[in-house]
């Protein structure tokens, strides 16, 4: 590499230019993570140009991403986890400050042996973006753009830190060790990545005392034997869920106690509970949450006559935008999708047993003084806190029964 002092460094400059926008896209993740630490639901950016949009609420990638258990560390010890992006905001710190080091020393009057130090470290972050990546198209089935921004700022300090390796070796060795200079630079990556999160960890307000208040159910037992009894592979602990099978919230708690092996560790027993006012006079006929979840949920209930209510549930859950465009038609048209796949179910369907079946549950969540609002999950009688129910939920289950936890 040649020592021209006034030769433009575009290694520097690239390096300087990924960390700024590492850092940018890092810093607004965080903040949305952390915004959750009141225990209360926030909408989460999800944009290329962080700040000019407002937060969204709701369903997105970005909350897809945020909400799943690949983005935080510790979820068990520290409520939500300490967040990787915070660990990625320390690693784009250490990068930027070399990027600097690197322009004003014109790189080549950074020593060898750093430069090659630098060169290999410097790929790391984007291992870490391809793993991520990898993980959010084959676990999560989408990219966030913020994720997106941080990819692309990792890979902006690949190349520069390929640059600045390939003019290093191509030099004749000179400055201290290699290996003892490598090991160095590693080490102080490594306090500049873990140290934010430390620090996190240390503030982050401890939760333990909210986990068990948030009641219990009054009764345990339905007298007319309605409730629903869901096969699970090893049971460790008795579970009541009160869900409507068209409630996205319900979807996404039962993919994420499902996704992390949990559901199959529960002993489960499932009330229905439509907000529908077709069969729930608790909500208004003429204004449901969920048309056509009445039809669901009586589809669940016929799917035990063959063991199949959790497919039928989970069958739901997974067509859950087809069946509530039906439900908007008439509950016709949601039987008609539902009959096309559990030809078994046709008849049961419109059963009057199972109309009272239905019925029954409804008036054992009234009994049990259940509010308005699926999904509700409680072990033993102890409701777990809504709040507790996506970032917080390994932390609570720690503390309400670690046995479900793999």
């Amino acid at each position: 590499m040649s020592n021209d002092s006034s030769r433009p460094a575009p290694a520097a400059l690239l390096a300087i230019a990924g960390s700024l926008l590492g850092l940018a896209f890092g810093a607004v993740s965080t903040m949305d993570f952390a915004a959750h630490l009141d225990r209360k639901v926030h909408g989460v950016t999800c944009s290329f140009v962080p700040g000019l949009l407002a937060n969204e609420s709701g369903a997105n990638a970005c909350a897809t991403a945020l909400y799943s258990p690949y983005s935080s560390l510790f979820r068990r010890t520290v409520w939500g986890g300490v967040p990787i992006a915070l660990l990625a905001l320390g690693a784009f710190a250490f990068f930027l400050g070399f990027g600097v080091w690197l322009w004003r020393a014109k790189v080549v009057g950074v020593p060898q042996s750093v430069r090659i130090a630098f060169g290999a470290l410097g790929l790391t972050p984007a291992l870490a973006s391809i793993l991520m990546f990898t993980i959010s198209v084959t676990k999560l089935g989408s990219v966030c753009k913020v994720c997106t921004g941080m990819y692309v700022a990792s890979f902006l300090v690949a190349a520069a830190a390929a640059l600045v390796l390939k003019g290093a070796i191509e030099e004749p060795d000179s400055g201290p060790p290699l290996l003892t200079t490598t090991l160095a630079v590693a080490a102080l990556l490594g306090v500049a990545t873990f140290t934010p999160g430390l620090v996190y960890a240390a503030v982050v307000p401890d939760f333990g005392t909210y986990v068990a208040g948030c009641g219990k159910l009054e009764k345990l037992e339905e007298k007319h034997n309605a409730l629903l009894k869901l096969p699970t592979t090893s049971p460790t602990k008795k579970a009541m869920i009160f869900v409507d099978p068209l409630c996205p919230t319900c979807k996404a708690f039962h993919e994420q106690i499902s996704g992390e092996g949990i559901f199959d560790r529960l002993d489960a027993t499932v009330s229905l509970f439509p907000l529908d006012g077709a069969c729930n006079w608790m909500i208004d006929s003429e204004r449901p949450v969920h048309a056509g979840a009445c039809v669901v949920s009586r589809a669940v209930i016929c799917g035990e006559a063959s063991q199949e209510s959790r497919a039928v549930l989970e069958w739901a859950y997974e067509h859950q935008p087809e069946l509530t465009a039906a439900g908007k038609v008439s509950p016709a048209k949601v039987k008609e999708l539902i009959v096309a796949r559990f030809s078994k179910t046709a008849a049961c369907i419109d059963d009057p047993k199972t109309e009272r079946r239905l019925h029954q549950m409804l008036q054992f969540a009234v009994e049990n003084h259940i509010r308005v609002s699926t999904p509700q999950f409680y072990l033993d009688g102890q409701r777990l806190c809504d709040e507790d129910s996506d970032l917080g939920l390994s932390y609570a289950l720690r503390r309400l029964a670690p046995e479900v936890l793999p």
